[in-house]
């Protein structure tokens, strides 16, 4: 059952505004505020997620974004290990997808089309030849129904959001749920993700944000440790577009099956990493029960100690090593974004799935609902 500031909260969004109120929660209160409003005239509210063992997750209506996400290090220091914008303005009209709740198809297909039952699908395409997160207007830019789902255990938002039949060119009326909850104890924020269509249509969802584990957006990340408990990857074309191929990652610098600094072998005589300016590919999870989470990556700091397990359920996880930022983005505090100031562990099918037979199936059906899981664990070393 809804404790009563939820139901307030659900009644508020129907009548198209958000209260400013705090929710009560046992692990802290949910605090909410302004974020804004968008050129439309419509609310952004911010929740504040935090909890007793020191974490805090900030998170929007606007594109069910992450924009903040405050853990210690290894001294005890909180401090902002995801990068983002001050202003709902930026988050609408920039390009880089911060912390943003991607759909109805994360990652790229080639030449924005793909065939289901016998029809041809044309979607915008933004990305070169190609559409690369869903289009013009992907639900990272869309606003979303918030409500307050906390328990006594953990904080919970849940965003909602009702994508009408052709948008962006996608068949199907789908209703698309993703969940942000912090436990009160641990140091994790799980995203949930679901969704249903009423008609067939291709869906992959994902969470785009940017990471710094030092906290310090000023720095790059190339002595990030970076652990892939993936023994094969997906090889691009020159538009970034799989071939189709799953290739052995040994013998060749997309081997993280071992912990290794981002930045070891980043400029290597490598046509995959030509291609992507560095890394910006997907790589393919060791197999799991469907449903069951189990360890993707692991990202090591040194210098502070902050630790990042990435579980899952998914069946890949596009590495993306910050390669297109280029210090002409202002984030947070108006600081520029300079190059691989941060990478982006984005959980989800493969790119292009709807165009490869071979690759597993990102169709959506009448009568089913899509689930996936997605945690962001925390930690330090000594």
């Amino acid at each position: 059952m809804l404790k009563p500031v939820a139901i307030a909260i659900a009644s508020a969004a129907l009548l198209g505004f958000t209260p400013s109120f705090t929710a009560s929660g046992i692990g802290g209160p949910v605090q909410t505020s302004s974020f804004g409003k968008t050129k439309e005239g419509n609310q952004i509210t911010r929740y504040t997620l935090a909890n007793k063992a020191g974490m805090e997750a900030s998170v929007i209506n606007f594109g069910a974004t992450l924009v903040s996400l405050k853990v210690p290090d290894r001294a005890g220091k909180l401090g902002d290990v995801v990068l983002g914008y001050d202003s709902v303005s930026d988050y609408a009209d920039g390009k880089s997808f911060f912390g943003g709740s991607i759909g109805r198809y994360g990652n790229r297909i080639a030449a924005g089309q793909f065939t289901l039952d016998g029809h041809t699908y044309q979607i915008p395409k933004n990305d070169g030849p190609n559409t690369l997160h869903g289009g013009t207007i992907g639900f990272n830019k869309r606003v979303w129904t918030a409500a307050d789902r906390s328990r006594p255990d953990a904080e919970v938002i849940e965003f909602s959001y009702l994508s009408p039949d052709g948008e962006e060119g996608y068949p199907g009326t789908l209703t698309a749920k993703v969940t942000y909850t912090l436990p009160v104890g641990k140091n994790e924020l799980r995203i949930d993700y679901s969704a249903s269509t009423d008609k067939d249509t291709a869906v992959n969802l994902t969470n785009h944000s940017y990471f710094n584990l030092t906290g310090d957006p000023t720095k790059d990340i190339l002595k990030h440790e970076l652990t892939l408990r993936a023994p094969e990857f997906t090889p691009v074309d020159a538009t970034l577009i799989p071939t189709g191929t799953l290739t052995k990652v040994a013998g060749t610098p997309f081997d993280f099956t071992k912990s290794t600094a981002i930045g070891a072998r980043i400029a290597q005589d490598d046509q995959q990493l030509k291609y992507g300016k560095g890394y910006d590919h997907n790589w393919v999870l060791e197999s799991n029960p469907k449903g069951a989470l189990r360890t993707a990556a692991i990202v090591v700091e040194p210098s502070t100690g902050r630790v990042l397990e990435v579980e899952t359920t998914e069946p890949g996880i596009q590495f993306y090593s910050g390669n297109f930022l280029d210090g002409s983005v202002h984030g947070k505090g108006g600081i520029p974004y300079a190059y691989r100031t941060g990478f982006c562990l984005e959980t989800q099918h493969f790119p292009d799935s709807p165009n490869h037979a071979n690759f597993p199936s990102t169709e959506l059906k009448p009568g089913t609902t899509l689930h996936s899981t997605t945690v962001l664990k925390f930690s330090t070393t000594k």
